[in-house]
């Protein structure tokens, strides 16, 4: 059994859609307003051609998705965003082995961050607790429906880079060092 990470395509929109409405469910039954739980055709097709949609394919299924875009209005490091995994493969580390492919190969190695971003709900009962452990510390937090936080979190991808869950500085943290950049068009990356 093969694992390929990769960049999605327009042409996998129907397969993400399926995914991501199922990997959601649970989201959606939570009453969390993430944008993903009213997924529709059109804006995973949207999501695909406008961001660096990657996802893990295994025996030519994909298995898993994550996005990256720029939110300048919260932070200047690549956002990591609409994290799903097919719910027959939960539970089996295929988020995680995609998650850290992201932030170390395209992230880290490709794109030369220091750190990435995600956000989340406060109000989910795992998944603040899984970014936790994953390296991820809260440095920002805004509304989210009638009743809910989203909680924007930090990653260090380098020790020295000193993104210890501020994000006011915006830059990689090294003495003398340039405020990271981020590139126009991750689709060329």
């Amino acid at each position: 059994m093969g694992e390929i990470f990769r960049l999605a395509g327009e042409n996998d929109t129907g397969q993400l859609l399926t995914l991501i409405e199922g990997a959601y469910q649970s989201i959606r039954d939570l009453n969390i307003d993430f944008r993903a739980t009213r997924a529709d055709y059109d804006f995973v097709r949207t999501n695909s051609v406008e961001n660096a949609c990657y996802v893990l394919e295994r025996d030519r299924r994909i298995s898993a998705t994550l996005s990256v875009k720029y939110m300048e209005e919260v932070s200047v490091y690549p956002f990591l965003f609409m994290l799903a995994v097919h719910p027959a493969e939960q539970s089996r580390g295929v988020g995680s082995r995609l998650l850290r492919y992201v932030e170390e190969k395209i992230v880290r190695d490709t794109l030369l961050s220091p750190a990435s971003t995600l956000a989340t709900s406060r109000k989910h009962p795992w998944l603040l607790p899984f970014y936790e452990r994953k390296g991820y510390q809260p440095f920002y937090e805004r509304d989210l429906g009638t009743d809910d936080k989203l909680v924007f979190m930090i990653k260090n991808l380098r020790s020295e880079s000193g993104t210890n869950g501020e994000d006011s500085a915006h830059s990689s943290g090294e003495a003398g060092a340039e405020p990271y950049s981020f590139p126009g068009d991750l689709k060329k990356i």
